[in-house]
């Protein structure tokens, strides 16, 4: 059983994201997803990345030596864009937040709650100082995927019954796309719809830490080589 690395991980959740769907992607692992809509088998999609310093149409991140670091995303990375974007001040691109008009945030997480609790910038003691936009996007955006491995580096599970760490958003997460599974937050809790190669579904119940339950049309989740 190997886990799936960052970009594989990426590559999946892309997979998830509908034709005409315009996406936030959060700071970190998420903005990796903007690089693998064309490694899927669903033909060409529509697809608007929203970048929340002022971005309408943001593109692959760019390959090394092709940087140009006066275009660069929230969090501070070098970024592309395609033919058609748009630029603009931060309230403009927070009142597309607040107002409903995105479809889908992409963000990271410390924790997930079973009934889609997110904690995801902080985690006390020398943590960050403010929470900065994710909580507006975490409230605004119609839906939000989760991107994360399943358990931290001590072994312990990211996904629980209630977060211990100060929360983004009060029932935001919708899917959870971890190294190990997909993840669905229902008002049952949590429900795996794909499971890794090799890994049994106990073993995953195992490293999670609240319910969860396998759809019973549930598939092996199998990743392209890549990274």
């Amino acid at each position: 059983m190997k886990p799936l690395n960052r970009e594989q991980m990426a590559w999946r959740v892309a997979r998830d994201i509908p034709d005409g769907a315009y996406v936030n992607l959060g700071i970190g692992m998420p903005e990796l997803v903007a690089n693998h809509l064309a490694r899927d088998d669903q033909g060409d999609r529509e697809i608007v990345f929203h970048c929340e310093n002022g971005i309408l149409g943001m593109g692959p991140l760019p390959k090394p030596g092709d940087e140009d670091f006066d275009l660069i995303t929230a969090g501070k990375k070098p970024a592309t864009v395609i033919p058609g974007a748009a630029f603009f001040d931060s309230a403009t691109s927070f009142a597309m937040i607040r107002g409903g008009h995105i479809d889908i945030a992409v963000l990271g997480a410390f924790q997930v709650a079973e009934n889609g609790d997110l904690a995801n910038w902080s985690t006390g003691g020398n943590a960050v100082p403010a929470v900065g936009g994710a909580m507006d996007l975490a409230a605004g955006a119609a839906k939000s995927f989760v991107i994360c491995e399943h358990v931290t580096k001590a072994g312990e599970p990211k996904l629980v019954e209630k977060c211990t760490y100060p929360l983004t958003g009060l029932g935001a997460v919708t899917t959870v796309f971890s190294d190990l599974a997909v993840i669905d937050v229902t008002p049952g809790g949590f429900v795996a719809r794909e499971v890794i190669e090799g890994l049994a579904f106990e073993d995953l119940r195992k490293k999670t830490g609240a319910r969860l339950t396998l759809r019973n049309d549930w598939r092996v989740l199998k990743a392209p080589a890549l990274g």
